[in-house]
Protein backbone atom coordinates (compact mmCIF):
# COMPACT_ATOMS: atom_id res chain seq x y z
CA UNK A 1 0.00 0.00 0.00
CA UNK A 2 1.17 3.63 -0.95
CA UNK A 3 0.64 6.23 1.25
CA UNK A 4 1.13 9.33 -2.15
CA UNK A 5 -0.80 9.62 -5.19
CA UNK A 6 1.62 8.61 -8.00
CA UNK A 7 -0.34 7.21 -11.20
CA UNK A 8 3.29 5.97 -11.68
CA UNK A 9 3.22 3.29 -9.07
CA UNK A 10 0.32 0.61 -8.74
CA UNK A 11 -2.02 1.14 -6.49
CA UNK A 12 -3.93 -1.70 -5.43
CA UNK A 13 -7.67 -0.08 -5.71
CA UNK A 14 -7.23 1.64 -9.00
CA UNK A 15 -5.51 -1.91 -10.06
CA UNK A 16 -8.88 -3.71 -8.77
CA UNK A 17 -11.22 -0.96 -10.90
CA UNK A 18 -9.20 -2.19 -13.62
CA UNK A 19 -10.30 -5.76 -13.27
CA UNK A 20 -13.75 -4.85 -12.42
CA UNK A 21 -13.63 -3.13 -16.29
CA UNK A 22 -13.75 0.56 -14.90
CA UNK A 23 -11.69 3.60 -16.44
CA UNK A 24 -10.40 5.13 -13.24
CA UNK A 25 -6.88 3.55 -13.54
CA UNK A 26 -3.37 4.53 -15.45
CA UNK A 27 -0.64 2.73 -17.39
CA UNK A 28 1.20 1.48 -14.12
CA UNK A 29 -2.03 -0.25 -12.97
CA UNK A 30 -2.78 -1.68 -15.99
CA UNK A 31 0.25 -3.25 -16.14
CA UNK A 32 0.53 -4.33 -13.18
CA UNK A 33 -2.82 -5.91 -13.62
CA UNK A 34 -1.68 -7.89 -16.12
CA UNK A 35 1.19 -9.15 -15.01
CA UNK A 36 -0.59 -10.98 -12.05
CA UNK A 37 -3.16 -12.16 -14.45
CA UNK A 38 -0.05 -13.69 -16.32
CA UNK A 39 0.24 -15.49 -12.72
CA UNK A 40 -3.19 -15.70 -12.54
CA UNK A 41 -5.66 -15.88 -15.61
CA UNK A 42 -8.45 -15.81 -13.88
CA UNK A 43 -7.13 -12.44 -11.68
CA UNK A 44 -10.64 -10.70 -13.29
CA UNK A 45 -13.18 -13.44 -12.50
CA UNK A 46 -12.11 -13.16 -8.82
CA UNK A 47 -12.35 -9.73 -8.08
CA UNK A 48 -16.16 -9.67 -9.72
CA UNK A 49 -16.90 -12.50 -7.76
CA UNK A 50 -15.07 -11.12 -4.53
CA UNK A 51 -17.23 -7.59 -5.75
CA UNK A 52 -20.49 -9.68 -5.26
CA UNK A 53 -19.15 -11.67 -2.10
CA UNK A 54 -19.53 -7.85 -0.85
CA UNK A 55 -23.21 -6.86 -1.60
CA UNK A 56 -24.57 -10.49 -0.32
CA UNK A 57 -22.70 -10.23 2.81
CA UNK A 58 -23.57 -6.68 3.59
CA UNK A 59 -27.00 -7.30 2.75
CA UNK A 60 -26.73 -10.63 5.37
CA UNK A 61 -25.68 -7.96 8.01
CA UNK A 62 -28.27 -5.10 7.20
CA UNK A 63 -31.08 -7.27 6.48
CA UNK A 64 -30.79 -10.69 8.79
CA UNK A 65 -28.39 -9.04 12.00
CA UNK A 66 -29.83 -5.14 11.61
CA UNK A 67 -26.72 -3.63 11.71
CA UNK A 68 -26.93 0.25 11.03
CA UNK A 69 -23.62 1.38 10.61
CA UNK A 70 -20.71 0.26 8.37
CA UNK A 71 -16.83 0.64 8.54
CA UNK A 72 -15.55 -0.32 5.31
CA UNK A 73 -11.79 -0.10 5.29
CA UNK A 74 -10.23 -0.21 1.77
CA UNK A 75 -13.23 0.42 0.03
CA UNK A 76 -11.55 0.88 -3.64
CA UNK A 77 -12.42 2.84 -6.01
CA UNK A 78 -16.38 3.45 -6.58
CA UNK A 79 -18.84 1.05 -8.81
CA UNK A 80 -21.87 -0.67 -8.77
CA UNK A 81 -22.92 -2.07 -5.40
CA UNK A 82 -21.19 0.09 -2.87
CA UNK A 83 -21.37 -0.81 0.87
CA UNK A 84 -23.70 2.07 1.27
CA UNK A 85 -25.99 1.19 -1.84
CA UNK A 86 -26.46 -2.08 -0.53
CA UNK A 87 -26.91 -1.00 3.35
CA UNK A 88 -29.67 1.59 2.60
CA UNK A 89 -31.67 -0.24 0.39
CA UNK A 90 -32.33 -2.69 3.44
CA UNK A 91 -32.17 0.80 5.82
CA UNK A 92 -32.14 3.93 4.60
CA UNK A 93 -30.94 5.44 8.18
CA UNK A 94 -28.19 3.59 7.30
CA UNK A 95 -24.16 5.09 8.34
CA UNK A 96 -21.21 4.00 6.79
CA UNK A 97 -18.11 5.16 6.87
CA UNK A 98 -15.04 4.41 3.90
CA UNK A 99 -11.66 4.45 4.83
CA UNK A 100 -9.02 4.13 1.86
CA UNK A 101 -5.19 5.21 0.99
CA UNK A 102 -5.57 6.91 -2.44
CA UNK A 103 -6.16 10.42 -2.62
CA UNK A 104 -8.03 9.61 -5.76
CA UNK A 105 -10.17 6.90 -4.32
CA UNK A 106 -11.60 10.03 -1.87
CA UNK A 107 -11.98 12.44 -4.60
CA UNK A 108 -14.07 9.97 -6.79
CA UNK A 109 -15.86 8.77 -3.38
CA UNK A 110 -16.93 12.31 -2.43
CA UNK A 111 -17.97 13.48 -6.06
CA UNK A 112 -19.92 9.94 -6.54
CA UNK A 113 -21.55 8.63 -3.95
CA UNK A 114 -24.12 10.38 -2.15
CA UNK A 115 -26.20 9.39 0.51
CA UNK A 116 -30.13 8.22 1.29
CA UNK A 117 -31.27 11.88 3.46
CA UNK A 118 -31.93 9.45 6.04
CA UNK A 119 -28.58 7.96 6.16
CA UNK A 120 -25.02 8.98 5.85
CA UNK A 121 -21.73 8.39 4.26
CA UNK A 122 -18.47 9.93 5.43
CA UNK A 123 -15.35 9.42 3.50
CA UNK A 124 -11.34 9.22 5.65
CA UNK A 125 -8.01 9.26 3.90
CA UNK A 126 -5.94 6.53 6.38
CA UNK A 127 -3.71 3.64 6.34
CA UNK A 128 -5.28 -0.04 7.52
CA UNK A 129 -1.92 0.15 9.60
CA UNK A 130 -3.44 3.21 11.64
CA UNK A 131 -6.64 2.07 13.41
CA UNK A 132 -6.27 4.07 16.34
CA UNK A 133 -6.44 7.12 13.96
CA UNK A 134 -9.59 5.54 11.68
CA UNK A 135 -11.50 4.76 15.15
CA UNK A 136 -11.58 8.33 16.22
CA UNK A 137 -12.26 9.63 12.99
CA UNK A 138 -14.78 7.39 12.06
CA UNK A 139 -16.31 7.86 15.71
CA UNK A 140 -17.24 11.46 14.59
CA UNK A 141 -20.08 9.12 12.60
CA UNK A 142 -20.61 5.93 14.37
CA UNK A 143 -21.74 5.12 17.44
CA UNK A 144 -19.16 2.49 18.68
CA UNK A 145 -21.48 1.20 21.34
CA UNK A 146 -23.94 0.20 19.08
CA UNK A 147 -23.14 -3.21 16.72
CA UNK A 148 -20.87 -2.29 13.57
CA UNK A 149 -20.26 -4.09 10.15
CA UNK A 150 -16.58 -4.01 10.04
CA UNK A 151 -15.12 -4.67 6.29
CA UNK A 152 -11.76 -5.74 5.71
CA UNK A 153 -12.45 -6.90 2.37
CA UNK A 154 -9.63 -7.76 0.05
CA UNK A 155 -7.11 -5.53 1.94
CA UNK A 156 -5.56 -7.05 4.72
CA UNK A 157 -3.60 -9.60 2.36
CA UNK A 158 -1.81 -6.69 1.11
CA UNK A 159 0.00 -7.04 4.50
CA UNK A 160 3.07 -9.43 4.40
CA UNK A 161 2.97 -10.08 8.12
CA UNK A 162 0.62 -12.18 9.58
CA UNK A 163 1.44 -11.18 13.30
CA UNK A 164 0.54 -7.68 12.41
CA UNK A 165 -2.49 -8.20 10.22
CA UNK A 166 -4.20 -10.21 13.19
CA UNK A 167 -3.44 -7.81 15.76
CA UNK A 168 -5.07 -4.63 13.61
CA UNK A 169 -7.77 -6.64 13.20
CA UNK A 170 -8.25 -7.42 16.89
CA UNK A 171 -7.30 -3.67 17.40
CA UNK A 172 -10.71 -2.62 15.13
CA UNK A 173 -12.30 -5.81 16.72
CA UNK A 174 -11.81 -4.73 20.18
CA UNK A 175 -13.27 -1.37 19.97
CA UNK A 176 -16.52 -2.48 18.59
CA UNK A 177 -19.40 -3.55 20.64
CA UNK A 178 -21.15 -6.96 21.06
CA UNK A 179 -23.59 -7.64 18.22
CA UNK A 180 -20.97 -6.30 16.11
CA UNK A 181 -19.76 -8.29 12.16
CA UNK A 182 -16.58 -8.43 10.21
CA UNK A 183 -17.05 -8.98 7.07
CA UNK A 184 -14.03 -10.28 5.75
CA UNK A 185 -12.05 -12.09 2.32
CA UNK A 186 -8.21 -12.45 1.50
CA UNK A 187 -6.76 -14.55 -1.23
CA UNK A 188 -5.52 -17.96 -0.59
CA UNK A 189 -3.28 -20.19 -2.74
CA UNK A 190 -5.01 -23.36 -0.62
CA UNK A 191 -7.71 -23.31 -3.54
CA UNK A 192 -5.30 -23.47 -6.95
CA UNK A 193 -3.75 -26.26 -8.52
CA UNK A 194 0.06 -27.14 -8.02
CA UNK A 195 0.97 -25.31 -11.28
CA UNK A 196 -0.99 -21.95 -10.49
CA UNK A 197 0.11 -22.09 -6.38
CA UNK A 198 3.81 -22.21 -7.87
CA UNK A 199 3.17 -19.16 -10.33
CA UNK A 200 1.66 -17.36 -7.76
CA UNK A 201 4.73 -18.07 -4.99
CA UNK A 202 6.83 -17.24 -8.18
CA UNK A 203 5.08 -13.67 -8.60
CA UNK A 204 5.46 -12.88 -4.87
CA UNK A 205 9.21 -13.73 -4.81
CA UNK A 206 10.20 -11.69 -8.01
CA UNK A 207 7.88 -8.49 -6.89
CA UNK A 208 5.49 -8.79 -9.36
CA UNK A 209 2.67 -9.11 -6.89
CA UNK A 210 1.78 -7.29 -3.72
CA UNK A 211 -0.62 -10.03 -2.65
CA UNK A 212 -0.02 -12.10 0.65
CA UNK A 213 -2.15 -15.25 0.03
CA UNK A 214 -3.42 -17.05 3.81
CA UNK A 215 -4.01 -20.24 4.49
CA UNK A 216 -7.24 -21.61 5.66
CA UNK A 217 -5.96 -21.63 8.98
CA UNK A 218 -4.46 -17.90 8.71
CA UNK A 219 -7.76 -16.85 7.55
CA UNK A 220 -9.36 -17.94 10.58
CA UNK A 221 -6.99 -16.66 13.10
CA UNK A 222 -8.69 -12.78 11.80
CA UNK A 223 -12.19 -13.82 13.37
CA UNK A 224 -10.75 -14.60 17.06
CA UNK A 225 -13.55 -15.08 19.62
CA UNK A 226 -16.38 -14.40 16.40
CA UNK A 227 -19.06 -16.68 15.67
CA UNK A 228 -18.78 -17.56 12.19
CA UNK A 229 -22.49 -17.23 10.12
CA UNK A 230 -23.14 -20.40 8.08
CA UNK A 231 -21.47 -21.41 5.91
CA UNK A 232 -18.23 -20.13 7.76
CA UNK A 233 -15.10 -19.92 5.83
CA UNK A 234 -15.63 -20.59 2.45
CA UNK A 235 -14.39 -19.68 -1.46
CA UNK A 236 -16.23 -16.00 -1.55
CA UNK A 237 -18.65 -17.29 -4.83
CA UNK A 238 -19.58 -20.24 -2.18
CA UNK A 239 -20.32 -18.19 0.44
CA UNK A 240 -24.66 -17.69 0.17
CA UNK A 241 -24.40 -17.89 -3.66
CA UNK A 242 -26.75 -16.19 -5.52
CA UNK A 243 -28.67 -18.98 -7.84
CA UNK A 244 -29.85 -16.21 -10.51
CA UNK A 245 -26.60 -14.63 -10.58
CA UNK A 246 -24.46 -14.79 -14.00
CA UNK A 247 -21.02 -16.07 -12.83
CA UNK A 248 -20.81 -18.63 -10.73
CA UNK A 249 -17.04 -18.70 -10.26
CA UNK A 250 -15.11 -22.05 -9.36
CA UNK A 251 -12.98 -22.14 -6.08
CA UNK A 252 -10.19 -22.18 -8.64
CA UNK A 253 -11.13 -18.96 -10.56
CA UNK A 254 -12.20 -17.44 -7.18
CA UNK A 255 -9.32 -17.90 -4.63
CA UNK A 256 -10.61 -15.95 -2.32
CA UNK A 257 -11.24 -17.12 1.48
CA UNK A 258 -14.60 -14.90 2.64
CA UNK A 259 -16.54 -15.36 5.80
CA UNK A 260 -18.46 -13.10 7.86
CA UNK A 261 -18.80 -13.47 12.36
CA UNK A 262 -20.06 -12.03 14.70
CA UNK A 263 -18.69 -10.80 17.68
CA UNK A 264 -20.68 -12.01 21.16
Amino acid sequence: MTDKFDTGVPHPARRYNYWLGGKDNFAADRESGDLLAKSYPAARIAARANRAFLGRAVRYVAADAGVRQFLDIGTGLPTAGNTHEVAQRVAPSSKIVYVDNDPMVMAHARALLTSTPDGETRYLEEDLRNPAKILEQAGQVLDFSQPVGLILVAVVHFLPSQEESVSLVRTLLDSLAPGSHLIASMATTDLLTPALKEAWDESLRTGRSDVHPRTQAEFAAHFPDLTLIPPGIAPVADWRPDPSADEHPSPVEASIFGAVGRKS
